[in-house]
C-alpha cells in the first residue's frame, strides 16, 4: 500500500505540477516560435492536452508509481513526459529544445527514438491503451513460469485521451482481458470532454461505468476537487450539484473559458432562486476558479484515489475530470486541441508563474527558496526508472530444426511438426515458446503444439471433456504452465498480444520467442496493431495460413491477395514464403535467430494448406540464398534468355512449365523466391549505397545477372502480380506477370489456376510472348 502524503508533499506535488504544466507549454512554444525553422512549415504541439494531464502525472510519476510500474502516456501528454525526465535529470534541454526536431524528443513517446525510458509507444490512438492489458496477462505469465520473482511485478498504467475511448480496438482488449482476468491495470482517462474538432459525447460517457464494470473492473470517478465539493455541501448546493450533473459537455467547456461572469449568468437564468446562497459566497473571479476545481486538477484528490487503490491488484478505471487547457488563455475554448499561445500569451503566463525572463529552461524557476526542499525531496524520492532500459539480446540458442520427412507435404502441416518435434525436444528453447492464435489454433496446425505443452491460465482449469472421458483430438486443459494462450477472434487482440509477448525481453529482460497464427486474409483486419507492434521493434513470427486464391473451396472472403504487398512496405517485418517443408525450417530457425538478434526483425511466414511434392537436394548450398530471398531451383544456362519466377504453392505448376519448356529452351531457368521484401529491400540498400560511392551488387541482381541484359521473365505468385513484377527493374528485365488481382471463388485448384492465369498453359503463353521478336 501507498505511504500516505502529508500536507507539505501534497504543497510540493502542486508546484511540480505547475512545473510541468509551464515545461510542456515552454518546450512546444520554443519549437514553433523561437527554433529557427528551415521551412517555415508549423511544428505543432498540444499545449492544450498537455495542461489537462499536468496534476494526473505529477502525482502518479512523484507519488504513486514504483519502479516496476509501466506506464503508457497519451500521444499529446508527451512533452509532460519529457518534462518530467528533465526535473528528474534525465532528459537533456538540448533534447527538449529540439522536440519535433531531426534527433530530438519524438512528437509522441517513442520507445526506440526517444532517449528517456518510455515502456510502450503512443501514437496510433487507443493501441497504447490495450497493450497494457496483454502485457499484464505476459507479466503473470513470466511469473508463473518462475522467471519474475514477485518484487519486480508492478502496475501498468495507461494514460488515455477521453476521444480514444471512441476505438473499437479497446473494447475488444478489454473483453479479453475479462476472459483472461487480468489485474493490476489503471487505465486513467483525462476526460476534458474535447476531441480534436469537437466536444464529446455526452450519451457514450453515461455508458462507461457499465461496459467496464461488466468486465470486472472498479470505477472511480474523480468529478469534483476538494474545494468544489466543499462548496456544493455547503450554501445550498445541491440544486448546483443537480444542475452540473445534466450540464451538456459543450456548455460545460463554453462556459469554463467564458469565466465566473457567464457561469453567474448561466445558473441565475437556469436556476433562479435556488442558486442563490450558491453564488452570493463568490465573486466572478472565485466562481470562475471554483468551477475548473475538478477531480484531474485537484492533487488531493487524485492522492487519496491512487492510495486507496493501490492496496489490491483489481483493475481500474479512474475518470478523472479535467479542463483541456487548464490554466492557459484558451482553456475550454473547442479549438484549442492544436492551438498556440502567442508570444505574448506565452509572456503572460510566464509572469503568472513566476518565471523570470532568460529562466524559462531552469527545472525549478520560479519556485520560492522555502518551498524548494519539499519539491527536491520529491524529485530526489521518485521510484520511477530514470534511466532507459538496456535491450536483451544473444541469450538464447537456437538449435537446428531438421525438417520433416514426406514426399508430399504442405507448409502448414510442416509448420506444426516442426513445432511438436521442438517441443518434444526438451530443448530449453522450447520452454520459451509461447503460441497463440485467434480461436483458430486447430485449423491452423497449432493443436499439436498446444496437445504436447498445454494452454496457459493462471489457476489450472481443466479439460472437461477428457475428464467426461469424451474423445477428443484436442486437450484443452489449462495450466500456469501452459505455453498457449487462446484469444478470440479479434486480430488486433492477436497483434497487441505479440507486441507485449515480444517486448517481454525489453520490459522485464526474459525474452519470449512468441508464435501468433491467424488466415493469412485477415492480417489486414489487425493491420494497425500490427504495425504498432513493429514501430516498437518487438520481435515474434507470424505465421499465416492458409493464404491464396489456392485454399479454393473457401472462396474469395478466405483468400488473400496482398498481404505479400504489406509485407514489402513494412519496416521491421521479414516476409518469407517457403514451398518445400526444408525452406520451412531454415526460415523458422532464422525467425528464433532474429528474435534474440539486436539487429534481427520480425518474421511473417505466409504458409499453404497445398500438398506438394518435395525436391531433393544435392547439397545445402540453396539455403543461404534462400534465406535472403531467392535461389535457382533449376539453374539458367549463362546468358539465358528468360527464366520462370515463381513463389510459393504455384511452384508444382512452375515446375511442370519449367520441364515442358526446357526441352525446347535448354537454357531456361527457375528462380524460387523466398522472400520478394528480402530481395527488394537489399536492391533498395545496394542503390541508396552506391548514390554514396559504394556498394556491392544486391541478392537480386546477383541471381538476375546470371541471364542476358533485357531477358524475359515470367513472375508466378499466389498473390498480387506486383508482388514479383518489380524484380523487372532491378536490371531492366522485361517481365510477363501472373498473379491474382480479383477476389477468386469457389473451386478445385485446376479450375481456379486456369480462371487467374496461374496454370502452366498460361506459363508457357508468357514465356513464348516474351521470346517472340520485338
Amino acid at each position: 500500500m501507498l505511504k500516505p502524503v502529508a500536507p507539505p508533499d501534497i504543497a510540493a506535488l502542486k508546484l511540480l505540477d505547475e512545473r510541468l504544466r509551464w515545461l510542456s507549454a515552454w518546450t512546444i512554444h520554443h519549437a514553433n516560435h523561437l527554433r529557427d525553422s528551415a521551412d517555415g512549415l508549423k511544428v505543432g504541439g498540444h499545449q492544450a492536452s498537455c495542461a489537462s494531464m499536468t496534476a494526473i502525472m505529477a502525482a502518479l510519476y512523484f507519488h504513486a508509481l514504483g519502479p516496476n510500474d509501466k506506464v503508457a502516456v497519451k500521444p499529446h501528454a508527451g512533452p509532460v513526459l519529457h518534462a518530467i525526465h528533465y526535473l528528474l535529470g534525465s532528459q537533456t534541454r538540448e533534447q527538449l529544445e529540439n522536440f519535433r526536431g531531426f534527433g530530438g524528443m519524438q512528437s509522441y513517446p517513442s520507445r526506440t527514438k526517444d532517449r528517456i525510458s518510455v515502456d510502450f509507444s503512443t501514437g496510433s490512438v487507443g493501441l497504447g491503451v490495450a497493450i497494457t492489458a496483454f502485457a499484464s496477462l505476459i507479466q503473470d505469465y513470466l511469473s508463473a513460469k518462475g522467471w519474475l520473482p514477485d518484487e519486480e511485478r508492478g502496475r501498468f498504467v495507461s494514460l488515455i485521451g477521453d476521444a480514444e475511448l471512441d476505438e473499437g480496438n479497446i473494447y475488444e482488449a478489454l473483453i479479453e482481458g475479462a476472459k483472461h482476468d487480468v489485474r493490476n491495470l489503471w487505465w486513467i482517462v483525462d476526460y476534458n470532454r474535447q476531441s480534436l474538432d469537437a466536444t464529446s459525447s455526452d450519451r457514450m460517457f453515461e455508458r462507461f461505468d457499465e461496459i467496464f464494470r461488466a468486465c470486472g473492473w472498479r470505477v472511480v470517478e474523480l468529478r469534483y476537487g476538494k474545494a468544489l465539493e466543499a462548496a456544493l455541501s455547503q450554501f445550498d448546493g445541491a440544486p448546483v450539484r443537480a444542475w452540473l450533473e445534466r450540464l451538456p459537455n459543450a456548455d460545460h467547456s463554453a462556459l469554463l473559458y467564458q469565466g465566473g461572469a457567464a457561469w453567474r449568468a448561466r445558473m441565475a437564468d437556469d436556476l433562479g432562486h435556488a442558486a442563490e446562497a450558491f453564488l452570493a459566497a463568490h465573486d466572478d473571479e472565485a466562481l470562475g476558479r471554483l468551477m475548473t476545481d475538478l477531480g484531474g486538477h485537484c492533487m488531493e484528490t487524485l492522492v487519496e484515489a491512487f492510495g486507496e487503490c493501490g492496496a489490491d491488484d483489481v483493475p481500474t478505471l479512474f475518470i478523472a475530470w479535467t479542463v483541456k487547457g487548464f490554466g492557459l488563455p484558451f482553456a475550454g475554448h473547442k479549438d484549442n486541441h492544436s492551438g498556440l499561445m502567442n508570444p505574448t500569451q506565452l509572456a503572460a503566463l510566464r509572469e503568472q508563474m513566476g518565471v523570470a525572463e532568460g529562466e524559462e529552461w531552469e527545472p525549478l524557476a520560479g519556485i520560492g527558496d522555502n518551498a524548494r526542499g519539499g519539491v527536491q525531496a520529491l524529485l530526489d524520492g521518485s521510484r520511477i526508472k530514470r534511466e532507459k532500459r538496456q535491450r536483451s539480446f544473444g541469450k538464447l540458442s537456437v538449435p537446428p530444426l531438421p525438417a520433416p520427412q514426406g514426399e508430399e507435404q504442405s507448409t502448414q502441416a510442416a509448420f506444426g511438426r516442426i513445432l511438436l518435434d521442438l517441443a518434444k525436444s526438451g530443448h530449453p528453447l522450447a520452454d520459451r515458446l509461447l503460441t497463440t492464435s485467434p480461436d483458430v489454433t486447430v485449423s491452423t496446425n497449432l493443436g499439436a503444439f498446444v496437445n504436447q505443452r498445454g494452454l496457459f491460465r493462471r489457476q489450472e482449469v481443466a479439460d472437461v471433456f477428457a475428464k467426461s472421458k469424451i474423445p477428443s483430438a484436442q486437450k484443452w486443459g489449462m495450466a500456469p504452465t501452459g505455453q498457449h494462450v487462446e484469444l478470440g477472434i479479434a486480430e488486433n487482440n492477436l497483434f497487441l498480444m505479440l507486441a507485449a509477448a515480444g517486448l517481454a525481453g525489453d520490459l522485464w529482460g526474459e525474452r519470449l520467442l512468441p508464435i501468433g497464427t491467424l488466415y493469412d486474409p485477415f492480417i489486414a483486419r489487425g493491420l494497425d496493431a500490427l504495425n504498432y507492434a513493429c514501430y516498437q521493434d518487438a520481435r515474434f513470427l507470424l505465421v499465416a495460413t492458409p493464404s491464396g486464391l489456392t485454399l479454393g473451396p473457401e472462396g474469395g472472403a478466405h483468400q488473400s491477395i496482398n498481404p505479400p504487398l504489406i509485407a514489402l512496405g513494412q519496416p521491421g517485418l521479414r516476409h518469407y514464403e517457403p514451398v518445400f517443408a526444408d525452406e520451412l525450417a531454415a526460415m523458422m530457425e532464422e525467425a528464433f535467430r532474429l528474435i534474440d538478434d539486436p539487429a534481427g526483425e520480425s518474421t511473417y511466414l505466409r504458409l499453404s494448406t497445398r500438398s506438394v511434392r518435395q525436391v531433393e537436394r544435392q547439397d545445402e548450398r540453396w539455403k543461404a540464398d534462400a534465406l535472403q530471398g531467392g535461389y535457382w531451383l533449376r539453374e539458367p544456362a549463362e546468358q539465358a534468355e528468360a527464366a520462370i519466377v515463381a513463389m510459393g504453392a504455384v511452384m508444382p505448376e512452375a515446375l511442370a512449365a519449367w520441364e515442358e519448356l526446357s526441352a525446347d529452351l535448354p537454357g531456361l531457368g527457375l528462380l524460387s523466391i523466398t522472400s520478394p521484401s528480402l530481395l527488394h529491400r537489399g536492391w533498395s540498400a545496394t542503390q541508396a549505397s552506391r548514390w554514396q560511392g559504394r556498394g556491392e551488387p544486391s541478392h537480386a541482381e546477383r541471381l538476375l545477372s546470371r541471364l542476358r541484359p533485357g531477358a524475359g521473365l515470367v513472375t508466378l505468385c499466389d498473390a498480387a502480380p506486383a508482388s514479383l513484377s518489380w524484380l523487372g527493374g532491378v536490371l531492366g528485365q522485361r517481365v510477363a506477370p501472373l498473379g491474382v488481382d480479383r477476389f477468386g471463388q469457389t473451386g478445385n485448384l485446376s479450375e481456379l489456376y486456369a480462371a487467374y492465369r496461374l496454370d502452366g498453359d498460361a506459363i508457357t503463353e508468357a514465356v513464348a510472348e516474351l521470346l517472340l521478336p520485338a
